[in-house]
């Protein structure tokens, strides 16, 4: 069975993209191929490796990568998961599934570390919601 290509996408590739990636290698990495970009790559955010780890899952190697690395590659799904990327995502080539969802931005939380730890591990959690979701309809039509 060929896997399925998956590409995340937000604006900076430092939080949600990252976790999204990380969490769907570490669920269906049988069924998918994982990729994250961003429109404007920063750099990864300690706080989602932090939260990730937490749950079993090393995103410390992870780097952020633009958008542009990935245009001419075949997609079967581009996911955006913030609305910034959603707008100003470039065209794949190929024919893929655009899929979106939206979630907030856990790298602008203000507040002491435990603060934000408590709003990326929302994050993460509804991400791992969605992917539980999108595992569910893709499978079935595999």
């Amino acid at each position: 069975m060929t896997k399925k290509k998956v590409l995340f996408l937000c604006t900076g590739n430092s939080a949600r993209s990252q976790m999204a990636e990380g969490l769907l290698r570490n669920m269906a990495a049988d069924k998918f191929e994982v990729f994250s970009a961003g429109i404007k790559p920063t750099q990864v955010n300690p706080l989602a490796i932090k939260v990730m780890a937490e749950i079993g899952v090393d995103i410390s190697k992870h780097r952020s990568k633009s958008a542009l690395e990935f245009i001419g590659e075949n997609f079967d799904y581009v996911i955006t998961v913030c609305d910034n990327a959603k707008q100003t995502c470039p065209v794949f080539p190929g024919n893929y599934e655009k899929v979106h969802w939206d979630l907030e931005d856990p790298a602008i939380a203000q507040g002491a570390e435990e603060e934000k730890l408590e709003i990326f591990k929302k994050t993460r959690d509804k991400i791992k919601e969605f992917i539980l979701d999108f595992l569910k309809q893709t499978t079935d039509r595999v």
